[in-house]
């Protein structure tokens, strides 16, 4: 009776496939619809040419870079794994506290350092000091000036003075605010090497872009959509962990291979990750941002949304192009959605490699 129940509450049915996840840029419910959303089956079988030829699903896609499309594509029929993962899901959604206390804690220093680096009465010995408390911070925050994405000029920035003096406070708040945020994705590196470091990737590229794709904001809106670029996929990362703690009981080899399973995440996540931002407390134009963004039925017209969405978009566009997963047509017709050239996505394409 409860497998039935179950299997009702989640649309698994033997033999059903669905169809493809609603990206940003498709129709869905609203946010308080996602939490009980199920995805409707088609009678034709979605392949692996199809994936990667012909869809426009990018959310989809997104996690085919974790779990590539295989010939045997479930469909609508979750493995035990899915089902595990699925259910995790869902009280994640009706109990996000939990997830923000227990799972995917915001580091709590983090509130502090931006404090002190957005009060210019505070002098740079003394922020010095301060990010000198956490060693691991310091070798984090110099790594990351002195990446190719990141850096800033021809020297190598090896102190935290020259990083002030070479970077400013702004973007020395844009690093440290990186730096704290990585520590969240605090995995085995076995682990971190074949899922998280996607995950991340993603997460830096959109920060990374959302200050190219922006320069008519104002520099604090900037800010805002940096931390929001980070922050976007926080319910990714959270169901990533949860998948960790699944594949402990999982049967060996098994792995999520369902367009069902694909459909729940694309949508969950979107919507977990406002919910954490809620649970957080962190400000509110952050939590609006992400609110919209949970919305699939169409595309943002917040301002701060519309940024991430369309960095989200030139992102996964960028990672599945390397990744050789799209096609030189699906490519083009993406980019009319990100509104971007192709001598502009090369540009920028060229730039997210580094990353």
């Amino acid at each position: 009776m409860v497998r039935k129940l179950f299997n009702k509450l989640f649309n698994i049915r033997d033999k059903t496939s669905i169809s493809q996840p609603k990206s940003f840029r498709q129709d869905s419910s609203m946010q308080d619809k996602l939490v009980n959303a199920s995805p409707k089956p088609l009678a034709q079988a979605v392949t692996e040419e199809v994936l990667i030829s012909d869809s426009v699903d990018l959310a989809a896609l997104f996690y085919s870079l974790l779990f590539p499309t295989r010939s045997n594509d479930t469909g609508g029929v979750a493995n035990n794994l899915e089902r595990a993962v699925i259910g995790d899901v869902e009280h994640a959604l009706m109990s996000p506290q939990d997830i923000a206390d227990k799972v995917l804690k915001l580091p709590t220093r983090m509130a502090e350092l931006n404090k002190r680096l957005s009060d210019d009465s505070v002098e740079i010995k003394q922020l010095i000091q301060l990010i000198q408390q956490d060693p691991v911070l310091s070798v984090d925050l110099l790594k990351l000036c002195n990446s190719p994405a990141f850096r800033r000029g021809d020297n190598e920035v090896a102190s935290l003075q020259q990083a002030f003096v070479q970077l400013g406070r702004e973007q020395l708040k844009r690093y440290v605010t990186t730096c704290l945020v990585r520590e969240m994705i605090a995995i085995k590196p076995i682990y971190y090497r074949r899922f998280g470091v996607q995950i991340w990737r993603h997460s830096l590229q959109v920060a990374f872009l959302s200050t190219r794709i922006s320069t008519e904001l104002s520099v604090e809106e900037q800010e805002t959509a940096f931390m929001l670029g980070l922050i976007h996929d926080v319910g990714k990362i959270a169901i990533f962990k949860m998948l960790l703690d699944a594949f402990q009981l999982a049967d060996p080899g098994e792995m999520p291979n369902s367009w069902l399973f694909r459909q729940v995440m694309t949508t969950k996540s979107l919507t977990l990750s406002a919910l954490l931002a809620r649970c957080w407390l962190l400000p509110s134009s952050l939590e609006s941002s992400l609110i919209q963004l949970a919305n699939t039925s169409t595309k943002p017209t917040e301002v701060l949304a519309s940024v991430i969405w369309r960095a989200n978009l030139i992102s996964e566009c960028s990672m599945l192009y390397q990744a050789k997963k799209l096609d030189e047509a699906c490519l083009a017709r993406l980019l009319i959605d990100a509104d971007l050239s192709r001598d502009e996505f090369e540009v920028l394409h060229e730039q997210l490699k580094e990353i």
